[in-house]
């Protein structure tokens, strides 16, 4: 088979081989992202640098994600993947694997990567950083939580450094906990069309040409411009022209791609590649039917298979199979491992993604589209049909049983292949053959089945012997094994779970199970559509249960905290209202002295506070509060969880507080957070939070009095938070905005310019951590803004106020109407817009600072905090304005706004959050 495809054509990424080297030697980095589309050429680099680094003994590992088996393959799998390659290339690491072989086990992603990984290369003593080069990365389902554990190493670059390579830039694309590690993204471009003529020349040299007759200079210029700077398209081309197939001849074959010069665009090269390659190698319609079944049945295989165990699996004869092969062999971009040429391989391990996305494409772009949910449901069916064959032997000799590749491969993924293959809905379950086979299978064999899948997956655990009565009870008994080993067999368990639900849709406990191991991937990695799926099963599982049921109360819970999840995700607020109502009926069923009863007020708390804080329901807070308060009733002075009802209290009192100017409910929030980290002592995994809310707390109280001993005590708690927190600390972004705030406060009351340049520092690290659509990036944005303005002032940089601004539009382009933080960028960006007008005299800018001092008025009306301040500074601007203009109605406006102020004539009301002079 073809291995032509990963060839590094010499100094054709000379300037990115040449970038990547001095990466790896000058930049404290952990992580170099190399990215760009499918077919551009990033595995073929990381390749060549991969064997560059072997060569100068700078190589710890590579991995190319593509080649595993995308469901099955969790991060333990991968990091430990990695050691077995570090062991092999350095052998002196070995006895510290061997230690984490035995230490790590079912221990935490950041253990298993000290263990495995850290401590091995540390043994080395390497005088230079080793490389680990993971390809593919976003090709992995399971990425998130190894990308967010890698943060565990930021500080060890002088040891180890990654590259990984994804299709798209893992910041802009919210690659989940990249903006955790210290990282570099490096866009990798098509090459130039002078590097494409010169692979098409080199790889013509070796190709059987009419006649010894090469292609014209200008059949290669028209070849290159058609590739549109891809080789992987040019390779594509060179392995089509090399190979024996039909009665073709290497010219007939290239006038036939170069005819459908004028049909391909920028973004079509390799699709009408592919189809006219697809023609060539299956003329015919039968040939293509087969080419469909076997290809279809490849991208949903989860492990090689010797062929004849495929060729039962699939129903295909073994000598069709071969001849396929033999011809798709044309466009494998890669080879399969030393010895297993008589197996056939899951399709992502073998073919270019590019052309994987091509298969899969809807049918109206693509003839040759197939339905991956089909494959799914055919290849689940004759896994079935192999479990119908198995003969129930006693379960003591259940581990003498000898398996043969297409039983245990049956074994191992029926459930996988059924998840995928059927839809959930029982109506549409029941006439599936699916359904009838699996209730044709004995209780005996279904039982037998569950011990040898648990042996197959866990084989040194002690063997299981179910009891169960039914399938469903069996599943959801093997789901629970599965989860006392971890998460590596979360693929296994989900679809056991789902297999349950579909046999036994009138199980609570099944579908309750289903909800929890979707919820629990959600909160692992942050995905919205494992939140989604858990809602789902929440639903259901209520549906169930009857309004006395005991076990509603809990039900309503998980679904509420699904919801709350996926707010989080994707700031949907109909998921938050009704993330809300969930937890109110819960607490409605769990009167005192419910044990859970504290749990629901909470969850409600936590949802009321939010909601207030998206649309300024003062009611929602004081709820909010209320719940809070009889939640601490509940709990005694030693309870586990009081420290956290504490603290939620605390930061509603300081919310109340900036809504309505009260120093009573500041103090209050004060008193709470202290309590909060009084029972949190150091190495408490919480103290880092408590120091936050306790930090902030106080930045208000020094708003609020000038009192400048809480600035300090604020600043050296929120210091103290942030040196506590790891980087892949989930509050990290929060402390860093924080601490940002409260310097910035500092640069305020003192003038000291080396607080707000550290001040700006923090705040694009922040940023940098909250990308689109992180719930917090206007936050950051508004506070950077804001943060640049006042440089500006220092400075009169205009690089620096354009900049401000720039971010300050883009924060309130961000925040809905309701939103309570609108109402600070309104104010804020129209300060930096009078600044604008100050340098350049732009009558626009002015009129749009005055615009949004009308919507600041609008959003807090007579009554509000700071209402005095936001008209004083609208009736300067409109003076300011009526001076250059004359206008009338400036000035009309002017003495109602004054009036108003008469009747506001104290020194709190007038305050504002900027101290400038201005008062604008």
């Amino acid at each position: 088979m073809s291995g032509k495809r990963a060839k590094y054509l010499p100094d054709s990424r000379k300037p990115d081989v040449e970038n990547s080297v001095e990466w790896i030697s000058s930049s404290k980095d952990l992580v170099l992202c190399i990215h760009g589309p499918a077919g551009v050429g990033k595995s073929t680099l990381v390749g060549h640098l991969s064997e560059e680094l072997r060569s100068a003994g700078q190589l710890a590992a590579s991995a190319f994600l593509g080649a595993f088996s995308p469901d099955t393959s969790g991060p333990e799998t991968i990091i430990k993947t990695l050691a077995h390659e570090i062991g092999s290339i350095h052998p002196r690491a070995i006895p510290k694997i061997v230690e984490a072989i035995n230490q790590c086990h079912a221990t935490s992603l950041e253990n298993q990567l000290e263990g495995y990984i850290l401590k091995p290369l540390r043994l080395l003593n390497h005088p230079e950083p080793l490389v680990i080069i993971v390809d593919a990365i976003d090709e992995w389902r399971d990425h998130p939580p190894f990308i967010e554990a890698l943060a565990h190493l930021n500080s060890e670059t002088a040891v180890v450094k990654f590259i990984i390579t994804s299709r798209l830039d893992p910041h802009t694309s919210r690659l989940r906990g990249i903006e955790r590690i210290s990282s570099h993204s490096y866009p990798l471009r098509p090459v130039p069309q002078e590097v494409v003529k010169d692979y098409f020349n080199h790889h013509f040299e070796s190709i059987d040409w009419d006649h010894r007759r090469k292609p014209s200079d200008r059949q290669v210029d028209q070849l290159a411009g058609m590739s549109g700077g891809l080789l992987v398209w040019g390779a594509t081309v060179c392995s089509l022209l090399s190979h024996k197939f039909s009665d073709f001849t290497p010219h007939e074959i290239l006038s036939g791609i170069l005819a459908e010069e004028q049909k391909v665009g920028s973004t079509e090269q390799l699709a009408q590649l592919y189809r006219d390659a697809i023609i060539r190698l299956f003329p015919s319609v039968e040939d293509q039917k087969r080419l469909r079944s076997y290809l279809g049945a490849t991208m949903v295989l989860q492990e090689a298979l010797p062929a004849h165990d495929f060729c039962m699996l699939v129903g295909m004869r073994p000598h069709v199979v071969a001849s396929i092969q033999s011809a798709l062999s044309a466009l494998q971009t890669r080879l399969p491992p030393t010895g297993s040429s008589n197996k056939v391989h899951p399709a992502s391990t073998l073919f270019h993604l590019s052309f994987l996305d091509y298969i899969r494409a809807t049918p109206a772009e693509n003839v040759f589209a197939i339905s991956i949910f089909d494959r799914h449901a055919a290849v689940a069916l004759a896994c079935l049909n192999q479990i119908t064959r198995l003969l129930p032997v006693l379960s003591n000799q259940t581990s003498s049983i000898s398996l043969h590749g297409i039983q245990r491969y049956a074994i191992k993924h029926w459930p996988h292949h059924v998840s995928h293959g059927t839809h959930r809905s029982h109506d549409e379950w029941v006439k599936t053959l699916h359904c009838s086979t699996l209730h044709t299978i004995p209780i005996d064999v279904q039982r037998q089945w569950a011990a040898l899948f648990l042996k197959t997956l866990l084989p040194e655990a002690e063997a299981v012997v179910t009891e169960e009565q039914d399938m469903t009870s069996i599943l959801t008994r093997v789901r629970g094994s599965l989860r006392r080993d971890g998460w590596e067999h979360w693929v296994f368990e989900v679809a056991c779970s789902e297999v349950a639900v579909r046999l036994g849709p009138g199980s609570y406990e099944a579908w309750s199970k289903l909800e929890e191991s979707y919820y629990e991937m959600g909160e692992k990695t942050g995905s919205a559509k494992m939140y989604e799926e858990s809602a789902v099963a929440s639903r259901h599982a209520l549906a169930l249960l009857p309004a006395s049921h005991l076990e509603r109360s809990s039900g309503l819970s998980s679904l509420g905290n699904a919801l709350w999840g996926l707010y989080e995700c994707n700031g949907d607020v109909n998921a938050l209202n009704e993330s809300i109502s969930h937890h109110r009926d819960a607490l409605a069923l769990q009167p005192v002295p419910h044990p859970d009863r504290y749990l629901s007020l909470t969850n409600l708390g936590g949802g009321l506070n939010t909601l207030f804080r998206r649309n300024g329901d003062l009611n929602a807070l004081n709820e909010a509060i209320s719940h809070y308060r009889e939640g601490l009733t509940l709990l005694p002075a030693s309870h586990p969880d009081r420290s956290f009802l504490l603290d939620n209290l605390g930061i509603a009192f300081r919310t109340l507080f900036e809504h309505s100017d009260d120093l009573n409910p500041l103090n209050e929030s004060i008193l709470h957070h202290r309590g909060a980290l009084a029972l949190r002592p150091a190495p408490h995994p919480d103290r880092a939070t408590s120091l936050l809310n306790l930090g902030d707390a106080l930045r208000d109280l020094f708003s609020r009095n000038d009192d400048f001993n809480a600035l300090k005590e604020s600043i050296l708690h929120l210091r103290d938070a942030l040196a506590s927190m790891p980087v892949s600390h989930p509050s990290r972004s929060t402390s860093l905005d924080h601490l940002g705030c409260t310097l910035q406060s500092l640069f305020v009351y003192s003038g000291d310019l080396n607080a707000l340049n550290e001040s700006i520092s923090y705040h694009r690290d922040a940023l940098a951590a909250r990308p689109v659509p992180h719930i917090e990036r206007p936050s950051s944005l508004n506070n950077l803004g804001y943060a640049l303005r006042l440089l500006y002032e220092c400075n009169n940089d205009p690089n620096t106020l354009n900049e401000g601004i720039s971010l300050l539009r883009d924060a309130l382009a961000l925040l809905p109407v309701t939103h309570l933080d609108r109402l600070s960028c309104l104010d804020r960006l129209a300060l930096a817009l009078r600044s604008h007008h100050k340098r350049k005299g732009e009558i626009e800018t002015l009129d749009e600072a005055i615009q949004l001092r009308r919507e600041l008025l609008v959003l807090c009306p007579p009554g509000r905090r700071y209402r005095a301040h936001y008209v004083k500074r609208i009736a300067a601007l409109l003076e300011i304005r009526f001076e250059l203009t004359g206008d009338e109605a400036d000035r009309s406006e002017i003495e109602v706004l004054k009036r108003e102020l008469d009747e506001w004539r104290t020194e709190d009301d007038v305050r504002g959050e900027d101290s400038n002079g201005d008062g604008l």
